[in-house]
């Protein structure tokens, strides 16, 4: 077989997934990301504290919340209870975050930063890589009331968690129970004597930022894996990286979003990134918020509509919730479901559970099957083993805000909530083409 047979050009939009995951190395990153990819587009940005005034069929819009959370929409050409195609994903990913005063000095001037798990990540995962730093901070400013924002990325590798040796751990492949306060800590690098540690971040992102360490107010900063997000396999039919779950999402939204600024359509076409999925979504920037319930209605109220008009527009609405989902791990067979277990490289998966735990229904599950079958993709489903709890996501939990028909669903993929996870290039590119189609009915 010549190389050319084995190593078989990755699709353009893996590639631009790529791309966006190396410019996303946080939820502020990955929102800054999409933000300017719309103002690109031409896409206006709408100040929450201002008017919206008249809003322009077919005009791109978006709103920004807390820098962590985007909302943009396409006025449709309809009328204002039309209803909105809205397809939701989140900007979060479980990581560490780094915690106030972190400075930890140890033997030898060794300096640990000390840090706070965010969401559930699989601890072990996080040893022995080459780590860094990203997030926002906040500046001293004119306005007390609204300090300056500025996001921070450190591209080169600045920290490592290094594991015991089995020297000192026999049994570690037995079993490693691990304390998230003392074997995950990061180390930084080591310091001269004289040197005092304290503030030794602060004065890193001042340096970083060309500010005064004294202007620095607060900070909220993660840990991030900076090995790039690749292909792998023979064919490269996986794509391999952080925060797949679930920038994939957001990136397949957004794309879809993009390529169908031009079309003519009756309803109101809405991508919503929340962010805390991971945590809960209980947030002023979550899906267990008023945010995009009250973003809406500023949109009917825009198109000309009245409180009648919102309501009619919400029972006639849709929203896809695009959550990643557990593809058949091929050690772990017996995890999944007997008959209900999807594959990598089988498409859309539809998230069934029959404790309400995901929004999908029989009448949803069928729209979404039926625009998978209009774009030409193949589809499967996923359905807890009965034995084992599933997590909920944001489907089922924007539903306590507004009581509006909708679909779980995502890609298939292994080792979810690792700082690497594994999903098929060509699930991907179905994806894409699934929410294409919907935004396009």
């Amino acid at each position: 077989m010549k190389d050319s047979e084995i190593c078989r050009p990755v699709a353009p939009e893996v590639c631009d997934l790529i791309d966006f995951l190396g410019k996303s190395p946080v939820n502020f990153h990955a929102v800054d990301t999409v933000c300017r990819r719309l103002e690109e587009r031409g896409f206006k940005r709408l100040d929450p504290a201002e008017s919206w005034g008249t809003l322009v069929p077919r005009q791109g819009y978006y709103v920004e919340k807390n820098g962590s959370a985007v909302f943009a929409f396409i006025p449709g050409d309809g009328p204002s209870d039309a209803g909105y195609k809205i397809i939701s994903a989140h900007s979060d990913s479980p990581g560490f975050r780094i915690k106030p005063n972190p400075e930890m000095k140890g033997d030898g001037g060794v300096v640990r930063l000390n840090t706070e798990v965010y969401g559930g990540p699989i601890l072990y995962t996080w040893f022995d890589r080459p780590l860094s730093i990203a997030g926002r901070v906040a500046l001293r400013g004119k306005d007390v009331l609204n300090p300056e924002i500025r996001l921070v990325r450190f591209d080169r590798p600045l920290l490592t968690i290094p594991h015991l040796a089995i020297h000192f751990n026999r049994g570690v492949n037995e079993g490693n129970p691990l304390s998230k306060q003392k074997d995950m800590l990061p180390v930084i690098g080591c310091i001269d004597s004289e040197l005092n540690a304290t503030g030794l971040l602060t004065r890193l992102v001042a340096d970083e930022l060309g500010v005064r360490p004294e202007d620095i107010l607060d900070c909220d900063l993660s840990l991030y894996d900076v090995t790039p997000a690749c292909t792998v396999g023979l064919h490269g039919e996986f794509v391999t990286g952080g925060r797949l779950d679930d920038l994939s999402m957001v990136h397949a939204a957004m794309t879809a979003l993009l390529s169908t600024c031009a079309g003519d359509n009756g309803m109101t076409r809405v991508m919503a990134i929340f962010d805390n999925e991971e945590t809960g979504s209980g947030t002023k920037q979550g899906a267990h918020s008023p945010v995009l319930g009250n973003i809406l209605r500023r949109i009917n109220i825009g198109l000309g509509g009245n409180e009648e008009d919102f309501y009619r527009a919400v029972a006639r609405s849709f929203m896809v919730s695009a959550d990643n989902a557990h593809g058949v791990h091929p050690n772990y067979v017996e995890k999944q479901d007997p008959t209900n277990h999807p594959v990598l490289g089988g498409g859309p998966v539809i998230k069934i559970n029959a404790n309400c735990k995901y929004m999908t229904d029989a009448d949803s599950s069928a729209v979404f099957a039926g625009v998978c079958e209009k774009a030409g993709v193949k589809f499967q489903y996923f359905v807890n083993h009965s034995d084992v709890a599933g997590g909920s996501t944001l489907g089922n939990i924007f539903t306590s805000q507004l009581d509006i028909r909708g679909v779980d669903m995502g890609a298939a993929m292994w080792a979810m909530h690792s700082v690497r996870e594994t999903s098929s290039s060509a699930d991907h590119v179905a994806i894409i083409k699934a929410f294409t189609t919907f935004y396009g009915l």
